[in-house]
């Protein structure tokens, strides 16, 4: 394929790769606030996952609104990690979209940790009002931050809009 075609379609699958990645991971966020809710003995009376909204998992009452609140963020990047290693192990050559996944639900559950702890926005603000410490947030929020970093540095050159060899 000639290389102005090659790039034209690594920037359509990369579109859809990013808007299939953002409604997955506000799947496995809310589903870690379901997870929680389940848990803790709060019934979930709505899951709000439309793709142009800020999703949100609605638990009343909500007997540990704290726990419930890490929910999202733990199972956030735990699911897709652990999708990872599944495919790594059943489905290789899968394992470059999944690595992707995996990297961009770190980033973006664990961003929203420490970027909001600081407006008290989001989970991160429910999280302070219901007794979590600011470098909790930190503490949690920045490790995974810079894991879901180094699986995208090992993605490679190849992975993206990097010129190919040869071209």
């Amino acid at each position: 394929m000639p290389p102005i075609q090659s790039r034209v379609w690594r920037i359509v699958l990369i579109v859809l790769l990013v808007a299939a990645s953002w409604q997955a991971m506000l799947a496995t966020h809310e589903l870690g606030h379901v997870l929680h809710a389940w848990w803790s003995g709060g019934p979930v009376e709505r899951v709000v996952l439309y793709p142009l909204t800020i999703s949100r998992t609605d638990v009343a009452p909500n007997p540990h609104p704290q726990f419930v609140a890490w929910g999202g963020a733990v199972w956030g990047a735990l699911i897709p990690l652990a999708l990872l290693a599944l495919v790594r192990r059943f489905a290789p050559r899968l394992t470059q979209p999944a690595t992707f996944f995996a990297g961009f639900c770190c980033l973006a559950n664990e961003l929203d940790l420490v970027g909001g702890s600081f407006g008290g926005a989001g989970d991160a603000g429910d999280l302070l009002r219901y007794g979590a410490a600011i470098w909790q947030l930190g503490l949690f929020g920045v490790p995974v931050s810079l894991l879901g970093l180094w699986l995208w540095h090992r993605l490679g050159p190849r992975f993206g809009l990097a010129p190919e060899k040869g071209v």
